[in-house]
């Protein structure tokens, strides 16, 4: 019997992870993606996930084909395939019933759970490669892993401001600092990520609705959790009431306890959109991931500083950041950074395979 050759694979491969990203973000489950190669490497299915309770991608990729024309196929995954019963059934056993002969994935499972799939593929005689690609599909899952890791929703931290600094006009009017290609972009954003995050101050100053909504003003498919952090009611008739997916208040100020209420909701990602005392606790409890910032070319000056107190009482005490991209948005500026010595990717792909040799 002939095999797929290595290019094909690799090719099959990223098909997969174009497959993978198809899927939501943020939410509990990750973004996979899958192929089925004949023996002499021709296509014969292709499945992704497309959110909590929907078949995984290896039985969307099977449910494309008439029963028994899998047999002797490579199946080509962007993760581990899972090795638990949970709304579906497990994935490595469908593959085993489909007589699929070799499968091939990019990473291993972090989460103990679901983990175990290869080993119960090998025990069944399926021969298994692993590791094809795994940089770019840690990439493409880096702050689901990092949440299976860390035990926390990743949290993005997001702000526009003035050049020098500022959010807002001394009477607190912001609307606009950035122009539309910065805020297309904060949608784009926004519906990447499990839950987005404001404080009461925020929503009742502001009214928002915290929907990610594409240039014409319609929701976009996805879209994420409204959490509203504080003590204070959310009015009945406030525009986060009509929000599509319902609320979350969460009525405490601690960010640890705000992360936990995330996740227990289902988000393993947090898209903290303000205000600047909101983001700076998270960032003073050095619970914040990435930042994005947004420049616009003007100037405020004034009081309304985008982050408040950080207990820096000396410069040796700075939190430092990496930049890791930056981008003209129009006549704006996006930059996006994280905390200096953060880990990439890769380094926490290697450290979910390391939690399950412990």
């Amino acid at each position: 019997m002939t095999i797929a050759t290595t290019t094909t694979v690799e090719s099959a491969m990223r098909r997969a992870l174009d497959l993978a990203a198809l899927g939501p973000a943020g939410g509990p489950n990750p973004q996979v993606g899958c192929v089925l190669l004949s023996p002499d490497g021709r296509v014969l299915a292709e499945g992704h996930h497309r959110g909590a309770g929907t078949p995984h991608a290896e039985a969307d990729a099977l449910a494309q084909l008439p029963p028994g024309t899998a047999a002797g196929a490579t199946a080509v995954v962007t993760l581990e395939p899972c090795n638990h019963t949970g709304r579906t059934g497990p994935c490595a056993v469908a593959l085993i019933e489909a007589g699929v002969a070799r499968v091939v994935f990019a990473l291993r499972d972090p989460y103990r759970l679901a983990a175990g799939g290869g080993d119960r593929l090998r025990d069944a005689g399926v021969e298994v490669v692993e590791g094809v690609l795994a940089d770019e599909a840690a990439a493409l899952n880096e702050r689901w892993i990092t949440a299976v890791v860390r035990g926390r929703p990743w949290v993005t931290a997001k702000w526009a401001s003035s050049l020098d600094g500022r959010i807002a006009a001394a009477d607190g009017t912001s609307r606009w600092i950035t122009g539309d290609t910065a805020r297309e972009d904060v949608h784009r954003r926004r519906a990447a990520h499990g839950a987005i995050v404001v404080g009461t101050g925020t929503a009742l100053t502001d009214d928002p609705s915290l929907t990610a909504r594409d240039a014409d003003g319609s929701l976009l498919p996805d879209q994420p959790i409204p959490v509203v952090v504080g003590a204070s009611d959310v009015p009945s008739d406030a525009r986060l009431r009509s929000h599509p997916r319902p609320l979350l208040h969460v009525r405490d100020h601690d960010p640890d306890a705000v992360l936990a209420a995330i996740a227990e909701a289902g988000a393993t990602s947090a898209f903290l959109e303000g205000g600047p005392t909101l983001v700076s606790a998270f960032l003073a409890a050095g619970l914040v991931d990435e930042v994005l910032v947004y420049l616009a070319p003007t100037l405020i000056g004034g009081p309304r500083l985008a982050i408040a107190d950080l207990g820096v009482a000396t410069i040796s005490a700075q939190r430092r950041l990496d930049v890791r991209a930056t981008r003209a948005l129009g006549s704006d500026l996006l930059i996006v950074a994280r905390p200096h010595h953060a880990g990439s990717p890769e380094s926490f792909a290697a450290a979910s395979a390391a939690t399950r040799e412990d």
